[in-house]
């Protein structure tokens, strides 16, 4: 049996009271909603703490954005919510963050797309990096559209991250992972880099998704990164080294 709208709005003031307790958002930062049925969206408004939320302060938009009821504003960022729904039927949560530390590798442009943990590839793949466009504007979800079919979680350009789900809980688990993630990441780049798994053994775990509940997306070319491919890109360094270091200016191939 499905849940009614109050108990929604509940889900959406408890995740938001989560995410801004784990510092992912600050001030007014972020949106979280659910697609209520085929028309119609509830939401998380503008101007509002996510940490701070009453059930009453969410709003409904439809599928266009457009508020239809509610007492507060739209967040000018509900685009990302309604393309998400649009390209992904099987999508009915959307939650928008700014985790400290992948939001940091977004502002470095860094995808997070290392083979490092056999848990992030069987959940999520990878992370992929969409490039910075300007909030509330197309320009923030165009670059988003390549992403939104094969992944459940995207970085934003020197913006934040955002994970989507069956429902708000695993659009929260998600984003919970990504910034696991990159907090792995991170201390292993500190420590020199990573050992990445090589990619008989990525093959290995996609091919067991399905055992463990996940879907087959979440990969494309080189995301994520295997070891074969990091040692391919250091083998050209090394080259590369070796020839300037040679004196050589240019070559001819006849």
């Amino acid at each position: 049996m499905g849940k009614t709208e109050r108990e929604y709005r509940q889900d959406i003031v408890d995740i938001g009271r989560l995410v801004y307790e784990k510092g992912w958002v600050a001030a007014n930062d972020g949106n979280i909603s659910i697609r209520l049925d085929q028309d119609r969206i509830l939401a998380t408004p503008t101007g509002v703490s996510k940490g701070m939320m009453h059930v009453d302060d969410l709003i409904i938009v439809d599928m266009q954005g457009k508020k239809i009821e509610g007492r507060k504003e739209c967040t000018s960022e509900i685009a990302m919510h309604t393309i998400i729904y649009s390209m992904r039927p099987d999508v009915r949560s959307v939650v928008h963050t700014h985790p400290p530390v992948s939001t940091g590798f977004a502002a470095a442009s860094k995808p997070l797309n290392m083979a490092l943990c056999p848990e992030i590839v069987l959940s999520l793949g990878c992370v992929p990096l969409a490039e910075y466009g300007l909030p509330g504007t197309p320009a923030l979800t165009d670059p988003m559209r390549p992403y939104i079919p094969n992944y459940d979680a995207i970085m934003m350009g020197n913006h934040g991250v955002v994970c989507y789900g069956e429902d708000v809980y695993k659009a929260f688990f998600r984003m919970e992972t990504v910034e696991h993630f990159a907090r792995i990441s991170l201390v292993a780049e500190l420590l020199g880099g990573g050992k990445l798994l090589p990619r008989a053994e990525v093959d290995k775990l996609f091919s067991s998704r399905g055992r463990y509940g996940f879907k087959a997306a979440g990969a494309g070319p080189g995301c994520p990164v295997v070891a074969e491919d990091l040692e391919q890109v250091q083998d050209q360094d090394r080259f590369y080294v070796t020839f300037q270091h040679s004196g050589i200016r240019s070559l001819e191939f006849t």
